[in-house]
């Protein structure tokens, strides 16, 4: 059976981590929390890069969260002054406004991935697959049967189904 670590187990244990983590000497540690050098050694080598990356994984989610909320806000600013303007009747920043807020908009919808810019290929409209199309048609011309068939199955891939 397999031993229970005793820094996982340790009521200070995130005090442990925090040393470990800053390098501090293991001997110091070892009588501070009144754990052997050892079990020190083994829970920073086999437990405590997988707590780290842990830690790693949710300090990258807060700062997304940070992220969005900051652009949150400048969408609700951008709508903010969009509006006093509009209000003045100054038609000019209204337009800057718009465009603000238009770019808010766009840059939430990148970062919440609702927006995707990557260059679509449609192979379909490829003149080398036309002409691929074409010399298989030309082929099957002897056998009528298979040609009709071939031609509605391209046809139902150009539509997508």
């Amino acid at each position: 059976m397999a031993r229970v670590c005793t820094v996982c187990v340790h009521d200070a244990r995130a005090a442990i981590d925090a040393a470990l983590v800053a390098r501090g000497p293991l001997r110091g540690m070892a009588r501070t929390f009144a754990v052997s050098e050892d079990a020190l050694y083994r829970h920073k080598r086999d437990h405590l890069p997988a707590h780290l990356a842990k830690a790693e994984d949710a300090a990258e989610v807060a700062q997304a969260d940070d992220l969005l909320r900051e652009v949150r806000m400048l969408r609700g600013k951008a709508y903010s002054l969009l509006m006093k303007a509009e209000a003045a009747g100054d038609i000019r920043t209204a337009l800057a406004g718009i465009r603000e807020a238009r770019g808010c908009l766009e840059l939430l919808a990148k970062l919440l991935g609702e927006l995707d810019e990557r260059p679509t290929v449609n192979v379909l409209v490829a003149p080398e697959w036309l002409a691929v199309r074409a010399a298989l048609l030309d082929a099957l011309a002897p056998y009528p049967d298979a040609r009709a068939a071939v031609s509605g199955r391209l046809v139902a891939l150009g539509a997508g189904t």
